[in-house]
């Protein structure tokens, strides 16, 4: 069977494209604003930005479920719902939030951002080049997640901690409840995601070691 290629044009790779483009200036932001002006003055440049690039991702979820992308919905909902909590919850809500102008922000971002342009030019490319998308950008997709994941849950996991007595008193205990239990919600979801990819991952290596002849249609 030959690959059906679409135009670059098309929806989907037209959002994949636009998001890879979006997380690009965030990685740029990161490695050529940050030096210059530090915390907490990039977080107030920049959060603005990573909240609505990020947001945008909710588009996936009802991608998933309406069966538009092949992605899993659970770990779509997973990985999309994650990291709405941290910058509706905490980056719009709850700015003051100490480990939001921290490093952790810089770590954050890094992960995500590395994360995410290569995620996406890797779905831009299978969409819509013939030969699919590079070598090397399939290898970076299938292995800086070792590291990269950890990086961002981690992020994530302490920003959210670092908010709760801001949420409680700026809010209520209910909130603050609310992101405990976002919290522990991460014991299933980390896991969940992670062996997604680790098993995606055995898959795409098994064929690429086999090579382009061996490969199945």
């Amino acid at each position: 069977m030959s690959k059906q290629i679409v135009s670059p044009f098309s929806y989907l790779p037209l959002y994949n494209l636009l998001s890879a483009f979006g997380w690009a200036y965030i990685l740029y932001a990161v490695i050529s604003i940050y030096p210059k002006i530090g915390q907490p003055v990039f977080f107030e440049q920049t959060k603005q930005a990573v909240i609505i690039i990020q947001s945008c991702a909710a588009i996936e979820i009802f991608n998933s479920a309406l069966g538009i992308v092949r992605s899993p919905l659970t770990t779509t909902v997973a990985q999309v719902t994650s990291r709405l909590v941290v910058v509706l919850g905490i980056f719009s809500l709850l700015p003051e939030t100490p480990a939001a102008r921290s490093y952790a922000y810089i770590s954050l971002l890094l992960a995500w951002s590395i994360t995410e342009v290569i995620r996406y030019l890797f779905y831009f490319y299978s969409l819509s080049a013939k030969e699919g998308p590079s070598k090397l950008l399939v290898l970076l997709r299938y292995n800086l997640f070792w590291l990269l994941y950890p990086i961002g849950v981690g992020s994530e996991l302490y920003i959210i901690f670092s908010a709760l007595p801001i949420a409680a008193s700026k809010y209520s205990e209910q909130y603050r409840y609310f992101l405990i239990v976002c919290m522990f919600l991460y014991i299933p979801g980390f896991p969940t995601l992670f062996l997604h990819m680790v098993t995606q991952r055995a898959k795409v290596m098994k064929n690429l070691r086999a090579g382009p002849a061996q490969k199945k249609d």
